[in-house]
């Protein structure tokens, strides 16, 4: 399955590599503190990966955050466990 998406992952890349080649026009950008003439092929790319590594760099640290609270939580439960009377029996319950 891991093979699938990594193999996914390349045809897009190529297809989007060969699309870009094919866009040469040249576009005056406007950024916050200075204007630059860029291909177009080159500036959709440099945002692709701009966003892309903005993507992980965000979700990489919410995932890394939400783990490390699951393994805090696990200690917890581990030594609540531990400090609980081993005795298994529970109390009996009556019906009415």
């Amino acid at each position: 399955m891991k093979i699938i998406k990594v193999l996914a992952v390349i045809v897009l890349f190529l297809t989007a590599l060969a699309l870009g080649s094919q866009n040469q026009a040249v576009v005056t950008f406007n950024y916050l503190l200075a204007q630059g003439d860029f291909h177009l092929s080159t500036l959709l790319g440099g945002v692709f990966v701009s966003g892309f590594v903005l993507a992980w760099l965000l979700f990489g640290t919410l995932h890394l955050r939400s783990k490390l609270q699951i393994n805090k939580l696990k200690k917890q439960l581990k030594k609540h466990e531990a400090t609980k009377p081993s005795s298994t029996a529970t109390p009996a319950t009556t019906n009415k």
